[in-house]
């Protein structure tokens, strides 16, 4: 088996990555990332030492380049992880957005219909179905929730969705997609909300939190999620999708208060900003569809999984500064100085 990862240099590629080499050591890892700002190479250093695993910087856009490494690789599964995926940087840029989620995806699927594969995997949010209210604790997204995007980066990935299930109604491309909730644990780039008042905290600097806090986000373990998606694979049926959540709903500056107590750090550190415009009130899946059908469920309690990511963090200063590094800080100074 080969199995060509896209944006295997990021957060939840890597992770994905890692899973593959370490449960399923005789398939062939192909590795395809762009290396922008979100992607570190030396994340991979590990893999690197397997003799399954071959790495490619390419730019899922490129479809010379792109094709060039499907003729030499031959994959059998593609599971495309690349993606701009930060809210704040799809207000601020959109095109970027619409060109790598749809274009790129565009671009692998015409890949994969000219050189056959058994299946396209395509990696999705549970951003494409808007929001919840906060009062309505009874509501979820469902398989078939109608899709009610907010930001830029939501319309992206849900378009991405839908071509990826036109090539299956036309072409019949053997499709299936996964639309996971808040993700966090290693290696998570430090714009997002965990990794970034970690490492904030860290610095005893001050931690920026929109509006009063209070939006809710269903969070799960990224070894929860890859594990979900290899179920997918295993099991999954072609042309469906599977919500992958991990019924861990919390608000956001009930985060924020959990990793300033388990580092220490006083609740004086939190400042409150300017909220993000269009800013989701409430995420919560229900993945009732995958355990019914594939056997998964999450299996890392939130209380355990957030002990476990903030020591990762602490265990990993250099891979925190070295990706803060650089045109991090000006754009955390755009971000947030003057909010």
């Amino acid at each position: 088996m080969t199995i060509l990862v896209t944006g295997g240099a990021g957060f939840i590629g890597s992770n994905f990555v890692f899973l593959l080499l370490e449960e399923h050591p005789d398939w062939r890892v192909v590795c395809v990332d762009a290396l922008t700002y979100a992607a570190n190479i030396h994340t991979l250093n590990e893999a690197f030492r397997s003799p399954n695993f071959v790495f490619y910087k390419e730019d899922i856009r490129n479809r010379e380049g792109v094709c060039s490494i499907f003729e030499k690789e031959r994959p059998d599964v593609v599971v495309n992880f690349a993606a701009e995926s930060h809210v704040d940087r799809s207000i601020e840029n959109p095109a970027v957005f619409l060109e790598t989620n749809i274009i790129g995806t565009a671009v692998l699927m015409d890949a994969c219909r000219k050189y056959g594969i058994k299946r396209f995997h395509q990696v999705g949010t549970d951003e494409v179905y808007g929001d919840l209210p906060l009062d309505r604790p009874d509501l979820f997204f469902y398989e078939d929730t109608p899709i009610h995007t907010s930001s830029p980066y939501s319309t992206s990935k849900a378009s991405a969705d839908l071509l990826a299930l036109a090539y299956y109604r036309t072409y019949g491309l053997p499709v299936t997609i996964s639309r996971c909730s808040n993700n966090y644990g290693p290696y998570q780039f430090p714009e997002k909300l965990i990794p970034l008042m970690i490492n904030n905290a860290l610095q005893d600097k001050a931690l920026p939190v929109y509006g009063k806090g209070l939006n809710v986000r269903d969070w799960l373990y990224v070894k929860d999620h890859c594990l979900g998606i290899l179920a997918v694979l295993d099991k999954g049926g072609v042309g469906e999708v599977y919500n992958l959540g991990g019924h861990n709903e919390k608000a956001n500056i009930e985060i924020v208060k959990i990793i300033l107590k388990e580092l220490g750090k006083p609740e004086s550190l939190i400042t409150f900003v300017t909220d993000r415009k269009g800013h989701d009130q409430r995420y919560a899946i229900d993945p009732s569809k995958a355990m019914k059908e594939l056997g998964w469920a999450p299996t890392t309690a939130f209380a355990d999984g957030i002990k476990l990511t903030i020591q990762w963090y602490k265990d990993h200063l250099d891979w925190m500064r070295e990706c803060t590094s650089g045109d991090y800080a000006k754009y955390y100074e755009e971000m947030y100085g003057n909010r």
